[in-house]
């Protein structure tokens, strides 16, 4: 199987939080409970909270067999993708068959949006390791950042990832992504920790923008801003930076082609280093890539923080949309 043919399973990828991570996409192109400001592939195009089979779990497994038939092999299988994978109906049939499959832990990177849902939690308890996040304090803000469905509500939202953490047996680590002049101030940070407390995560991550975001007015918080704000927050908590990327080796694979970077940006604006690593090739190999699909119209760059990122055509134009 060639690398575009393969629909719904992609990488391993760079992950700050998991290392080298092969990623499962289990609901179509933003389908999602959430519209973002921050979020790194655009606008959502399909705002739900219907949960049913959008992806066959049989199709999502033929690619999985074929994946982990190769030496690459990743440090976590992760449940994430181009939208909110927990809208997937048969999410928890997934995971106890990858379990099946592999002693490769599984993660699933949600928003949280549905943990209030009983059965959604049923569905993910086979996991290892369940990654929600948390962006507001309360309603108001909840509703400015995340522009979540109309019939969400941050009591609700919190109370399900409070019941999720403790039924889980496996670890909950609860992302908190701030923005400048928004959530990224003292006051909103307490009103945040208050709610990670009640949640009770084994370890909170603290995030800001770091790649072209949905809209231009999400602004990332100063470093040392990010490193004061840490303190309001209670148990295990780190900030998850840019600038610390996993070390993989660059032999990996034999070939790349642009078709197979052109794959990894599908999935999310990246770095030349993020292209490098996700692929297990050397960074000028990369820029060669990279540079030909500039060229042929299908990637475009953009700056954001100093930093230049690659997105394909499509991700850009949907966020101007």
């Amino acid at each position: 199987m060639m690398a575009d043919s393969f629909g719904h399973v992609y990488g391993p990828v760079p992950s700050r939080r998991l290392g080298r991570s092969l990623g499962i996409d289990l609901v179509p192109f933003k389908t999602c409970t959430y519209d973002c400001v921050y979020c790194q592939l655009g606008r959502t195009t399909k705002k739900t909270i219907k949960r049913k089979e959008y992806v066959s779990v049989d199709d999502i497994l033929i690619e999985l067999k074929q994946k982990l038939a190769t030496d690459d092999i990743p440090d976590y299988i992760s449940l994430a993708g181009s939208g909110e994978p927990t809208l997937n109906s048969g999410i928890g049939d997934l995971i106890v068959k990858i379990k099946d499959l592999s002693d490769i832990p599984v993660a699933v990177l949600t928003n949280g949006s549905l943990l209030w849902m009983r059965e959604v939690q049923d569905a993910l308890l086979a996991a290892d390791l369940v990654l929600p996040s948390l962006d507001a304090g309360d309603q108001k803000l909840l509703s400015y950042v995340n522009r979540l469905h109309k019939s969400l509500w941050f009591a609700q939202i919190v109370c399900g990832m409070a019941d999720f953490s403790r039924r889980f047996k496996g670890e909950v680590w609860l992302e908190v992504l701030l923005l400048a002049g928004v959530t990224g101030i003292p006051v909103e940070a307490q009103k945040i920790a208050a709610m990670v407390k009640r949640i009770g995560p084994a370890r909170t991550q603290i995030n800001t923008v770091t790649r072209p975001p949905a809209e231009e007015s999400a602004y990332p918080v100063a470093s040392d801003q990010l490193i004061k704000l840490k303190d309001f927050f209670p148990g295990r908590v780190e900030i998850i930076s840019e600038t610390e990327r996993p070390e993989t080796s660059h032999s990996l694979i034999d070939e790349t082609s642009a078709e197979n970077v052109l794959v990894l940006l599908r999935r999310r604006p990246c770095t030349s280093e993020d292209v490098a690593n996700g692929l297990g090739i050397h960074t000028l190999e990369a820029l060669k890539h990279l540079d030909a699909l500039i060229k042929a119209g299908k990637v475009r760059t953009t700056l954001v923080n100093g930093m230049t990122f690659y997105a394909v055509v499509r991700l850009i134009e949907a966020s101007r949309s």
